[in-house]
């Protein structure tokens, strides 16, 4: 894969961060302060500190951890999550955002512990031919980081067991429409299921998609010469 660029250390960039938590409560895709996000910049990794309510957060709040190794101690406390935050930006260069949230529809799978099948083409804009389902481990711990690593080493989505959901983004804004595209792939694979049940693309229907995927979206604007 090929590394992406960090992200700028901005006070842009850190209300988006900001941003993206108060549009997941607005939208229903999380509760609180279950949620949390983070961006990879030169010096490490812009993360929201912990238990503080979006309402609340400054751009000055927003925490910076290193790549890797431990938080500075006696610094401002990190969501608790980091350590997965952390091992996906180092297993994960190509993706410089993180964004892990509880949506309801997410989560009544992640707790059922079922992946999404290919029940819908827009799986494809998580990877793959599903949506898999990182084991469960306790939030914060090494064991549940090095779980996200190994399942989102090819995919940009995954459901968490017994907990909710993350995604990985090229940008901000990516990472905020993988998280309800997920939400409502979960929706549409609970409700198929209801009375019948989804009739599940091959693998062969996924892997035309993903070819078209590389395609789609707008043309690059070019710069008038002159």
């Amino acid at each position: 894969m090929t590394p992406a660029a960090p992200l700028p250390d901005t006070e842009e960039t850190r209300q988006a961060l900001i941003d993206a938590c108060l549009w997941m409560n607005e939208r229903h895709l999380n509760q609180g302060t279950s949620g949390n996000i983070s961006a990879r910049i030169d010096s490490g990794i812009l993360i929201t500190p912990s238990g503080v309510p979006y309402e609340a957060l400054t751009p000055e709040a927003m925490v910076t951890i290193p790549l890797s190794g431990l938080p500075e101690a006696g610094g401002p406390k990190p969501s608790s999550e980091w350590p997965f935050h952390q091992g996906l930006h180092q297993a994960r260069p190509d993706m410089p955002v993180v964004l892990h949230a509880h949506p309801p529809y997410c989560s009544i799978l992640a707790v059922q512990r079922r992946p999404i099948p290919a029940c819908h083409y827009m799986i494809a804009a998580f990877g793959g031919a599903d949506v898999p389902l990182a084991d469960y481990a306790l939030f914060g711990s090494p064991e549940l980081c090095a779980n996200m690593a190994d399942i989102m080493s090819d995919r940009h989505g995954c459901l968490m067991a017994n907990h909710g959901a993350t995604v990985l983004g090229e940008t901000v804004d990516k990472a905020r429409w993988r998280l309800e595209e997920l939400e409502t792939l979960a929706r549409t694979y609970l409700f198929s299921s209801i009375g019948g049940a989804p009739h599940i693309l091959s693998d062969k229907d996924i892997a035309e998609v993903l070819v078209a995927f590389q395609t789609y979206g707008p043309r690059p604007v070019k710069q008038s010469e002159g």
